[in-house]
């Protein structure tokens, strides 16, 4: 692919980055995402639960499924590829709700959380597994906003220049996951 074939993008996302994309467009993401793996998300559901503010806004935002590896001295972090996504289900609906604007990762997606990302206009993007120390060359900064006792799935925030991922389920629920693989099915 081209490179003139990569949409380039801005995290946080408005309502119409995300609803642009495709599934099986390629993005480049430059701007602030989150990172938040499966405890720091069940703590944001906690913090929901009991009535409490969460450390930040979610509004707009686009979380990473990762968790880091350290940083070694000058770098902003160290190896930081996808994790499962499936592992987030149970508080994804909820925290698209929230005003979470897009999502990276890995893996496939349960049915109410791909209905859900149609009711919130979310797209699902995936980084390539296996691929960590490339990715985190996009990464240039990395801030603990909460929960530093989590140590890589803390949450936190990182500033990204043309981090790379692939729209694999859209807003409207088109899934590149069912589309590829579609082909090579045998009735």
């Amino acid at each position: 692919m081209s490179e003139s074939q990569v949409k380039h993008i801005t995290a946080p996302f408005d309502i119409s980055t995300a609803t642009s994309l495709r599934a099986g467009d390629s993005v480049r993401i430059s701007g602030v995402i989150l990172a938040a793996r499966d405890a720091a998300h069940k703590r944001l559901c906690e913090c929901l639960d009991a009535g409490q503010a969460l450390p930040i806004d979610l509004t707009g935002h686009v979380v990473y499924y990762v968790g880091p590896s350290p940083a070694k001295p000058g770098q902003a972090i160290g190896s930081a590829g996808p994790t499962t996504s499936g592992r987030m289900d149970a508080y994804t609906p909820r925290l698209l709700a929230c005003g979470l604007r897009g999502m990276i990762g890995k893996g496939y997606r349960s049915q109410a959380v791909v209905e859900a990302m149609q009711k919130f206009k979310v797209p699902y993007m995936a980084a390539v597994g296996g691929a960590g120390a490339l990715i985190a060359r996009s990464i240039k900064k990395y801030t603990v906003l909460a929960w530093p006792e989590l140590g890589p799935e803390a949450l936190a925030l990182m500033e990204v220049e043309d981090f790379p991922a692939i729209c694999v389920i859209d807003a409207l629920g088109n899934n590149q996951y069912e589309v590829g693989q579609a082909p090579y099915k045998t009735l």
